[in-house]
């Protein structure tokens, strides 16, 4: 059976599996500029993983702001990602001119693998493939302890109940 979220009210597609807490976080391959970035290339400590479908749209430039200043408070202790669809170009020009500076971006554009290994790929129902609003959080043993897939994604995640998350996970 599919599983399915909206857009704009219409039901789409999503490939892979849903992930929930407790499951082993996922493997996958994106790119941080020209470079291959890996699961296993972020730290051992409490990270994010903010999903988004473009960072050109409304929600998601809000959503990455809001966890940017969000986890400005936890330092070191934390790694956190912003993940799309967008190319790396385009995700360092958001950051910089919107003085993003504690997320870090991954762009899945190469090969979706972020998107099929995390169930976020939207992949049937709209005219392109993007990634599905979601928000997890994981440990430094790489299990997730939270999993937030928006069942609207032009909806806002639960701000309040990730960042709750991402604290309890770095202690």
């Amino acid at each position: 059976m599919a599983r399915t979220v909206t857009f704009k009210g219409n039901a789409v597609e999503l490939a892979g599996n849903e992930l929930k807490a407790g499951d082993t976080a996922p493997a996958y391959t994106g790119l941080q500029g020209l470079s291959a970035v890996t699961l296993a290339d972020t730290p051992a400590k409490a990270r994010l993983f903010s999903v988004v479908p473009s960072l050109d749209t409304g929600v998601c430039s809000m959503q990455t702001k809001k966890f940017d200043e969000g986890i400005k408070a936890l330092g070191d202790t934390v790694a956190c990602y912003t993940v799309s669809l967008d190319l790396p170009f385009a995700q360092n020009r958001f950051c910089t001119s919107e003085g993003i500076a504690t997320m870090k971006t991954v762009s899945d554009v190469h090969d979706h693998s972020f998107g099929k290994n995390w169930g976020v790929l939207i992949e049937k129902g709209l005219p392109l493939k993007l990634l599905t609003r979601a928000v997890f959080v994981v440990d430094g043993a790489g299990k997730v302890t939270y999993a937030e897939y928006v069942p609207e994604v032009t909806n806002h995640p639960n701000y309040d109940a990730a960042l709750a998350a991402l604290k309890a996970a770095a202690k």
